[in-house]
């Protein structure tokens, strides 16, 4: 009896432990395939028992209002990005790409499609507006005791909170508002760290240069006009005339970075930034059983892969015919997420899915290749489980993602315009699975990647804990964001050396001068 009693003495401790060293997290997510990463960050960090609390629109389209690992506050608003948008963007895209719409047409529409980003974050504003016209709202955030803001500085609206809080910041993040989150704080030459959407890689001919730096100019440019056009009035409003979001934007204390060096290309950061690339990436489970036995079905040919991600249901009919009938003619096994019209000539050997265990099949001992958009999740968990890529990249980051695995021998990548011509999609696979190099190379970059001394969730998770721990990280945030850009880049100091060479040099001038008239003059006059 004495024993059951002080064993539960010891469980009760434990337990009372365990609670009282969680920390409270507020956390800001935003929609898409930005959610589907940072909810496997929020399911760890409430298994080591800290409190999570969500603030989410009510018209959200990814984060559900009620979960078993999450508290939520829905936050009433009359707008929000839809599904509709972004579908639309996207078949715009497509179109263009290839060759359905003239110059013209994109031209215009690349003018819209500004003002439509502008209008994102001008919703994402209105989330902001309603919560501080929120009173009471306002005031269970501030007795709630936060540790720290969590949040994807892709949108403005926890940067803005967590300022008002005084609360430590942390960043789940690849963007911040419109570039690269790097570009943002870390040193970024330009002569060997490629802009993504250049197509760029680290090794850069004259004309290549030319681009990355007319490209990172109009990026700056678009990050200007999207930040003073929406968070910088929300600054002013609600923390004060004097308030600069820009400063706020960079001031976070822990920026978890969701790449790593085996993925991307080698360049100069800074100690606030802890990179967590493949994070979400796990080991295989197991399949469901219907799934197991196609797969199982395949013999020693193996599976093949294919997904175009979350935003992309179903490409163009024409172009989704091409590419079952070129199915058809392999003998491996194919799983596509399809959610489109059934293709009139799918082969036997294809099983279309609404849905499917992406990570889970591309763990799987059968699986030969996986063809991709080159979203930042899909080219992460093939990287992890060392799966060849034959990529068919759509829009934003895409290409750049792709481009990084085929300079590094592990994928190929077709066009949209061409994609479904010359049977250039049927020779890319073919060439993926018969070439033995790629998968060779693939399983290496995997070596490389698993080769850490901690896990990159783990890791992510330790820096967390730690920012509570210490009510932020100041000591790791460099003050290079404080200074004007004439001050980084030594401008100023280049101006007054300058100015001291002048005067010295004009000095030894008008010195050599007067003694050449004192020494030299005199005799001429002799002679």
């Amino acid at each position: 009896m004495r024993l059951i009693y002080c064993c539960g003495v010891v469980l009760l401790l434990t337990l009372f432990s365990r609670v009282s060293h969680g920390g409270n997290i507020l956390v800001f997510p935003i929609e898409g395939s930005h959610w589907v990463n940072m909810e496997v960050l929020l399911r760890a960090l409430h298994s080591k028992g800290h409190n999570l609390t969500i603030v989410r629109n009510s018209k959200t389209w990814y984060v559900e209002e009620n979960s078993t690992y999450y508290h939520s506050i829905t936050v009433p608003v009359e707008r929000s990005l839809g599904k509709e948008m972004i579908t639309d963007l996207i078949s715009t895209a497509i179109d263009f790409e290839r060759g359905a719409l003239p110059v013209t047409s994109f031209f215009n529409m690349a003018v819209g499609m500004m003002g439509t980003f502008i209008e994102v974050h001008r919703i994402v504003g209105e989330v902001v507006s309603a919560i501080f016209d929120d009173q009471e709202l306002l005031r269970k955030l501030k007795d709630s005791n936060f540790d720290l803001v969590l949040t994807d500085p892709c949108w403005g609206h926890g940067i803005i909170l967590a300022k008002y809080l005084n609360l430590p910041l942390v960043y789940d993040v690849r963007w911040l508002i419109t570039r690269e989150a790097h570009f943002s704080l870390a040193p970024s030459p330009l002569s060997y760290i490629p802009i993504t959407g250049t197509g760029n890689t680290d090794k850069m001919t004259f004309l290549q240069r030319v681009k990355n730096v007319m490209m990172y100019l109009i990026a700056q440019t678009q990050h200007h006009i999207m930040v003073s056009q929406t968070y910088q009035k929300l600054c002013e409003k609600y923390l004060g005339p004097n308030s600069d979001f820009n400063e706020l934007s960079l001031s976070a204390d822990l920026w978890l970075m969701r790449v790593d060096f085996v993925f991307e290309y080698p360049r100069p950061t800074v100690p606030n930034f802890v990179y967590m690339g493949g994070f979400q990436c796990t080991p295989a489970k197991a399949l469901p059983q219907q799934l197991e036995d196609f797969v199982q079905s395949s013999g020693e040919h193996g599976v093949i892969l294919m997904s175009m991600g979350s935003f992309v249901s179903a490409l163009p009919a024409d172009m989704t015919n091409e590419i079952a009938a070129a199915f058809a003619k392999l003998p491996q096994k194919v799983i596509w997420r399809h959610k489109g019209d059934r293709p009139a000539n799918l082969g036997n050997n294809t099983l279309l899915v609404d849905w499917m265990p992406q990570n889970d099949l591309l763990g799987h001992p059968k699986m030969k290749l996986f063809i991709a958009h080159g979203g930042t999740n899909g080219v992460q968990e093939a990287l992890y489980h060392g799966i060849p890529v034959v990529g068919i990249p759509l829009f934003f980051d895409q290409y750049d993602n792709l481009l990084r695995l085929k300079e590094r021998g592990g994928a190929q990548i077709l066009e949209l315009s061409t994609v479904d011509k010359d049977n250039n999609f049927l020779k890319a696979v073919e060439e993926v699975l018969n070439d033995p190099s790629y998968r060779m190379n693939m399983q290496r970059l995997s070596r490389l990647h698993r080769d850490q001394p901690m896990k990159p969730l783990d890791n992510a998770l330790f820096w967390m804990e730690f920012v509570m721990r210490h009510k932020g990280a100041a000591h790791l945030r460099t003050e290079s964001y404080r200074m004007p850009w004439y001050s980084y880049y030594s401008v100023d100091v280049g101006l007054f050396l300058f100015g001291v060479f002048l005067l010295v040099l004009t000095t030894v001038f008008i010195l050599m001068r007067c003694l050449y008239r004192k020494v030299c003059k005199p005799k001429v006059k002799q002679e």
